[in-house]
This record gives structure tokens, C-alpha cells and sequence, in this order.
């Protein structure tokens, strides 16, 4: 498949559903779900990186995922530490740079401290930013961003007059990356499910019947080349109107 790379999109991030559905239609346990899911995970970031699109961010682990049952929330950790561990020398010969945003906090101690070196191991490393939504949640985020810009108001740092749209960017995890251009949700939902809510004000949506497992080649470039026909104005009208 032939896919020009001009008016493709800087930056993708994708709600990675249909894990648990795709194993169920192949009788096998939710955690083999995931481990396919996670599996497929190459393919996508070398696609991408061939591509040159730039940056990626992935939902990997949601702040009301840990309602799910214990034992599949352990695994989910387990599969995450797999990957941080077995992947970084791939991610480092790829020159991949690994960000994560989320309360880490909140994740098991092995987990974290995992995190914490593939971010320190990957961090000048610029072909391609890698972003994993961890323990993540859009109105956690935007609540974590009012508290801190308030605490710095309170503190004389900042003149509340001064906060503007951009400035409050600056407080939430993505400061450092450019919000998305293209969202992809997998599975056939049709929600964002508390995903990168402030970023996505004017990121285009494509959304596929196809369970994230399955996700491939030619899934990608169809919704590459949907988003190449698209018109983004930015709340802006056509010259001609």
C-alpha cells in the first residue's frame, strides 16, 4: 500500500479497545487479550516511524481502570513491566523517545521505578516521541493543572489576568507535546472515555469496528488517508465562503 506522506498527521494518539472482546470471540482469558494487544504495539510504532509521524500516545492504563477485577489489574502491571523491560533496547536502537503522562504515583513500586529509568534511559532520543497514558485521566489532569496554577496564584508566581489558554497548557502532562491531529479509537465505541479531553478541542476522530489486536497496516492507512481529505479550519471558514 502506497501512502504519500504529505498532510499526514504530526501527532496520533490512539484509545487501544477490544482486548477483552477479542479474546473472548477466540475463548481465551482477557489477559491473553492484552498480551495481544500489547504485542501488536510494534507494528504500530514502526508503521508510524516509517512515516515519519512524530509523536504517538497511546491509552494504556485509565484512572478507572482499576475498578476491574484485582487479578486482571495485576496482570495489566505485569504486561507493562514486560514490555518496559524487554523493549527498551529496541526503543533505544530505534531512537524512540518514551514519555509517559499519568499519576505514576499511584502504580506499583516496581512499576514506577521501571517507568522512571526507561524515561531517563530514552530522553534524548528524538525520532519519534513515544507517549504512554499510565494511570491517566482527563479531568484528573485538568483538576491537577487548576490546583497547581491556583497554588501559584496564592503563591505571587502568577497574576491571574495572565492566565490564558496556553498558559494553562503549560500545566498539564502534555505541556511538551503539540495536542493530537488524529484521535483513533479501536472495538466500535464511540467515546473518548476521559482521554486527553483539553487536547483534543480540535484533533479529527476515526473511529473502526476492529478490536486493537487486529489493528493493522491497512486499518492505520485508511485512517491516514480519511484524515487527508478532511478540512481542519480551526473554528475558521474557507476562503471562498
Amino acid at each position: 500500500m502506497n501512502l504519500k506522506q504529505k498532510g499526514l498527521p504530526n501527532h496520533i494518539a490512539i484509545i487501544l479497545d477490544g482486548n477483552g472482546r477479542w479474546a473472548k470471540k477466540r475463548n481465551l482469558s482477557r489477559t491473553d487479550g492484552h498480551k495481544a494487544g500489547v504485542d501488536n504495539l510494534e507494528t504500530l510504532i514502526d508503521q508510524c516511524k516509517d512515516l515519519n509521524i512524530k509523536y504517538i500516545t497511546l491509552y494504556v492504563f485509565s484512572t478507572e481502570n482499576w475498578k476491574r477485577p484485582a487479578f486482571e489489574v495485576s496482570n495489566l502491571m505485569l504486561l507493562l513491566n514486560k514490555y518496559l523491560t524487554e523493549k527498551i533496547d529496541d526503543l533505544m536502537n530505534k531512537n524512540i523517545k518514551l514519555n509517559i503522562i499519568g499519576d505514576i504515583s499511584g502504580l506499583p513500586n516496581k512499576t514506577r521505578k521501571l517507568i522512571v529509568s526507561a524515561v531517563d534511559k530514552t530522553k534524548n532520543n528524538f525520532k519519534l516521541i513515544l507517549t504512554l497514558a499510565i494511570n491517566y485521566g482527563g479531568r484528573n489532569e485538568i483538576l491537577r493543572a487548576v490546583k497547581n496554577l491556583a497554588n501559584d496564584v496564592k503563591n505571587l508566581k502568577l497574576n491571574i489576568d495572565d492566565i490564558d489558554e496556553r498558559l494553562f497548557s503549560d500545566y498539564l502532562y502534555t505541556y511538551d507535546i503539540p495536542d493530537p491531529d488524529l484521535l483513533i479509537r479501536t472495538s466500535g465505541e464511540y467515546r473518548l472515555s476521559n482521554f486527553l479531553l483539553w487536547q483534543c478541542a480540535y484533533t479529527e476522530f476515526w473511529y473502526t469496528d476492529v478490536f486493537w489486536p487486529d489493528f493493522g497496516k491497512t486499518d492505520l492507512y485508511n485512517a491516514l488517508e480519511s484524515f487527508k481529505k478532511r478540512k481542519r479550519r480551526f473554528g475558521k471558514v474557507e476562503d471562498d465562503n
